[in-house]
């Protein structure tokens, strides 16, 4: 079999990054995966797991997906792992400090690595000649967009009430800053630049053996409500139980973790056949559903009840929010294709498998 694409993954030992390797590594492309990883907030682990999902030989591992842990602010780092790698063909760029609470506590954290870190990123992917880039950006950039559901062209960065946020939509400004002024620089090569806009991702692939395995309280909804399944928490707190929806709860867009995976493989196919552009797509199931729904699938899929309280509403947070992915199923030829019942099936599969993570397990 001849040797395809290279592609650069940022970020790639977490949690979206490790399933996407998995979905990359899978396809009949042939890809070869370098991954680059500070690991503040992912496991190592999570790649021995990827390599016993995709059944790849130790020969094969060593050619097709090599990890450096070199956090994106270390310049001369990222310079050398740069100079000892094969050209890359595309990056796709996960890499960044994710938590919005936490984001609010620590504002400069969240802007000097998931700003600094990106624009040292951008600078060497120039220097190297390597031109085209998924961006793993957030429905956060909509920000009080209150129109449902929420289509591409929707207002941005309006009402971000989070640091989290603010970096995303500033990373997507930048990046398309920099792809407009190599358009008009006569002598400059293509770039092909995807921003992806992720909604709420759920579950784990179906073999269990790879998950969303947070540092300390989870949190985002479902990590922190199978971990009350599992035992591992008392009771999940619902923010808000009077808002105008049918059970007075928010109301969110989950997809699950493997169809958001399949959409980062087809924005690379579709870029490599494009050759080069600026293109922005929703990624989300386009139903909304609410915390007690998402609980009450969640029991159906462990076969017990999960202890839960209605809290205070949070600041900032929206009654309803829900995507419409139909500009990504016409452009990418994608659609998310799992539903709620297998979202939170796989999801128990991992968490009930790996109660506590990846904490008890070694890493090559």
């Amino acid at each position: 079999m001849t040797s395809g694409p290279t592609i650069l993954v940022t970020g790639g030992c977490g949690y979206i990054g490790s399933h996407t390797i998995t979905c990359l590594l899978n396809s009949p492309k042939n890809f070869s995966i370098v991954v680059v990883d500070s690991l503040c907030n992912s496991s190592p682990v999570s790649l021995d797991r990827v390599v016993e999902i995709c059944k790849l030989s130790e020969d094969e591992r060593k050619k097709r997906l090599v990890r450096h842990d070199v956090d994106l602010c270390d310049e001369a780092g990222l310079r050398k792992m740069f100079e000892s790698s094969p050209k890359f063909d595309f990056c796709i760029h996960f890499a960044g400090l994710k938590s919005v609470g936490e984001s609010s506590k620590v504002p400069l954290k969240y802007y000097e690595n998931n700003i600094q870190g990106s624009l040292v990123l951008f600078r060497l992917m120039e220097e190297f000649d390597c031109r085209n880039i998924v961006f793993s950006s957030s429905a956060t950039v909509y920000g009080a967009v209150d129109v449902m559901p929420i289509t591409e062209s929707a207002t941005v960065g309006m009402g971000i009430t989070n640091p989290y946020g603010r970096t995303k939509y500033m990373l997507e400004l930048i990046l398309t800053d920099f792809y407009n002024s190599v358009v008009n620089r006569p002598d400059a090569k293509p770039w092909g630049v995807t921003l992806l806009r992720y909604f709420n991702p759920v579950g784990n692939h179906p073999s269990g053996l790879i998950g969303e395995d947070p540092n300390g309280i989870p949190n985002n909804l479902m990590p922190y409500v199978s971990q009350v399944a599992v035992g591992r928490r008392d009771f999940l707190t619902v923010f808000g139980g009077d808002y105008d929806t049918p059970d007075g709860t928010g109301v969110r867009d989950y997809i699950h973790v493997v169809d958001l995976a399949e959409g980062h493989l087809a924005a690379v196919e579709y870029m490599a056949k494009k050759g080069g552009g600026l293109y922005t797509f929703n990624l989300g199931s386009g139903n909304g559903s609410s915390v007690l729904g998402m609980v009450k699938a969640m029991e159906k899929a462990c076969g017990h009840e999960i202890k839960y309280k209605i809290g205070p509403r949070r600041p900032g947070d929206i009654g309803i929010c829900y995507a419409d992915p139909s500009y990504a199923e016409k452009e990418l030829g994608w659609k998310a294709t799992r539903g709620l019942d297998e979202m939170c099936r796989d999801l128990w599969s991992w968490q009930s498998k790996n109660p506590n993570g990846f904490a008890t397990s070694d890493s090559s």
